[in-house]
Formats: C-alpha cells, structure tokens, sequence
C-alpha cells in the first residue's frame, strides 16, 4: 500500500501521554501533565449546565457566539488596553491548541520561514512542517533562560514570515521583559513579519513579573495574533475553549482555517466562558495568588531535598535540575525512576527540544492541591533517602 503522511507516521506518542500513562499504571501523583486537580469556580459550571439545557444547542456562528466575542474583547481592553472589533477581531476556537493551528495556517506558505523559541510546546513544530515552513530555532539556556538577541537576529531572514512566542512560558515559567519584548518586535518590524502570542498563561504570573502582549508595542497590534485560553484562566482545561484576537484583516483568515479544522465550539461553555471572563478584577487577582504559595511550597520542598530549581514567573510549572541528587543517567531515566520507584510523575525537559538537549531537568506541575504536593514531596523524601541514586543510573 502506499505510505501514509511521514511526518505523522513518524511522530511518536507524546511526552505527556506517556508519562501520565506511567503514572496510571504506577499510581503515581502526576505532577507531570499541566492539569488542576480541582474543579473551576462553581458559577461558571453552572452557567454551562444552564445553557446546556435552555434549547439553544445548534450550530453557533461560525466565529463564535456574540456574547463571547464581546467578552473576550473587553478582557483585552479591560487588561491591556488593546482594541478589539468584536465582530470581526476574534475567533473562538476549540482550545488554544487549535487555534495556534489555525493561527499559523493562516499566515503560513510552503517555504516560508517561522522563528520558534526552544524550548517549546510539542505542537508547534509539527504544525510548522506540515504546513510545509521552515523552522527557524533559537534555544535559551537554562538557568536564567535569558533570550540569545544575536541568535535570534541571525534566525530572521528575507524569508521570515512569523515568529511564535509563549510567554507566560511552558516549560520554563520565563515571561518576557518589556526589553526583550521591544528587542523582537523591532525585529518584526525590520523584517515586515507576524507574531502568533501563545499567551494561554496570561493571568498566572507571579509577583516580580509582570505579563505584556507583544500586541501592545507600538505597531505591534496590526500584526499579532493574541491567543488566550478559557481552561488556563477558569482551571476547565477539558472544555478546549480557547480564542484568538487581531486585527480584522488576519482574523478574517484565520476564520478561513479555524472552518476547516473544527468549525465551531459548544455553544454552552462558549455562552459560560463569556460569563467568566466578565468576573471582577478579584477574582483574576487570585489566580497568580494561589498558585504562587504552590509553587513556593513545592520550590522549597524540591530544594530541601536536593534539587536545584530554576525561577518560575509564570505558568503550572517548575523546572528543577536532579543532578545535585548524583543521579548520573538522562532525564527521561530519571522521570522514569521517580515515577515507578517514588510515585510521582514529572515531564523529562529535553521533550521540549530538538536535538541535542539539557539532559539533567526534569518539570514538575505545581497547579495541584496543596495536600497532594506534600504527598508528592515526602513520596520523593523517602525515595531520595533510600535510594543510591548513582548506582541506579
């Protein structure tokens, strides 16, 4: 028979299907896969099962329902002050990842160039090849994750069409400076190029930091794609609502893409996500609130038994390096060893690179409740001090 698409064919199961699947079979806490262990807020559940059931539950527009799209641009005037034409600035999607797709079908030709920053989540380089462009990568460095500005000048070329940029970001927990965040979008300029924001963290950043959309530097806002997502902002990651906003004349074909991925989103979470997003500033305040006791919790826990972590400005999670522990074999080994022998999962860093990698961190997720992070972190307690971890490697 003849050979199906190789780039799927030759893509393996994902870092987080495996391990979370390790975790399963091992009964293991997974602080591997970015997830809540807890329910998202109760009004907003309700919203969704009332709208289920009050007999409107067609086919939405495509682009999404009014009231959502109306919500979303008054999220990003609220927070940003960037201007949004409901009407024709936002796609809703379902869930950020398709609309990274989708955002980047729109843009993207055969041969055109797209400037990725690793490490990166495991969707964009797939996409980036199937739509047959060619990834440009520039790799930060841990610990400080500091952005390489000659490596990345040196990725921009006559054929750059977009650059892809996460911040909050997964893995790291890095979010951008406003001087770095200036230093690309000269670049942009310079070159005549797009931006896709993966910006699906934008609302847990933690004290110190402080979460700026590419879209509002000047001349930004008429070549970014902003992308949020309702499962990141409400702790509902199953709903896979997620929306997109720019300018009209990019919006409208990203609605071209989004027709022929999913076409639309239910209409019930759609109508309680509008609701969601309408909650007052208290409530967007204690997302970062919470989940920075979290993360300062399994941060000191980490580094009382051993690890050396990595600063985390943003996200679920926390990088932290297990070679100070002796453990002398890569990270996936490690991720391996700690979810069968301790029982808690974590994701191998290298997943999020290509090629040579890092080989001696490991991410954990922190966005759990505070009882299973101590469970997780005396689980590793025993296991570090019963374990030789050099002999093992």
């Amino acid at each position: 028979m003849k050979p199906v698409n190789a780039l799927l064919a030759a893509t393996g199961t994902t870092i987080f299907t495996v391990m979370s699947a390790l975790a399963v079979e091992h009964q293991a806490i997974n602080l591997g896969q970015g997830f809540p262990d807890s329910e998202g807020p109760e009004d907003i559940m309700r919203a969704a099962a009332e709208a289920l059931l009050d007999h409107r539950n067609q086919y939405p527009p495509l682009t999404g329902l009014p009231e959502l799209r109306a919500a979303v641009a008054a999220a990003n005037q609220r927070f940003y002050g960037l201007e949004i034409d409901p009407a024709h600035g936002v796609v809703v999607t379902s869930g950020a990842t398709e609309a990274i797709t989708a955002s980047l079908m729109a843009l993207l030709n055969p041969g055109d160039e797209v400037v990725l920053i690793e490490p990166l989540y495991d969707t964009y380089l797939p996409v980036v090849k199937l739509l047959g462009a060619v990834p440009r990568l520039v790799r930060l460095e841990p610990p400080n994750w500091e952005l390489p500005r000659a490596e990345l000048e040196a990725a921009f070329g006559p054929k750059t069409k977009a650059l892809l940029l996460n911040s909050p970001m997964n893995p790291t927990g890095k979010v951008f400076t406003p001087d770095e965040l200036a230093f690309i979008a000269a670049l942009l300029r310079r070159h005549d190029a797009y931006a896709v924001c993966d910006e699906v963290y934008e609302h847990l950043v933690f004290a110190g930091a402080r979460h700026v959309p590419l879209a509002t530097l000047p001349d930004m806002a008429e070549r970014s794609l902003r992308i949020g997502s309702a499962g990141k902002t409400f702790s509902l990651t199953g709903w896979k609502v997620g929306y997109i906003s720019g300018p009209a004349a990019l919006m409208s074909v990203v609605a071209k893409a989004h027709q022929n991925l999913t076409f639309t989103t239910p209409p019930n979470l759609q109508r309680a996500v509008a609701y969601g997003l309408g909650k007052p500033d208290a409530y967007f305040d204690s997302l970062a609130g919470g989940l920075q006791a979290q993360r300062d919790m399994l941060d000191a826990g980490l580094t009382r038994l051993g690890f050396r972590t990595l600063p985390a400005q943003g996200s679920y999670f926390i990088t932290a390096d297990f070679s100070p522990l002796g453990f002398e074999g890569d990270d996936v080994a490690f991720c391996r060893m700690i979810t069968q022998e301790a029982g808690v999962a974590a994701i191998p860093v290298s997943a999020f690179y290509v090629g040579a990698a890092p080989r001696h961190y490991a991410r954990f997720a922190f966005c759990k409740q505070i009882p299973v992070l101590e469970e997780a972190l005396r689980r590793l307690e025993r296991w570090v001090a019963k374990t030789p971890l050099t002999a093992l490697a």
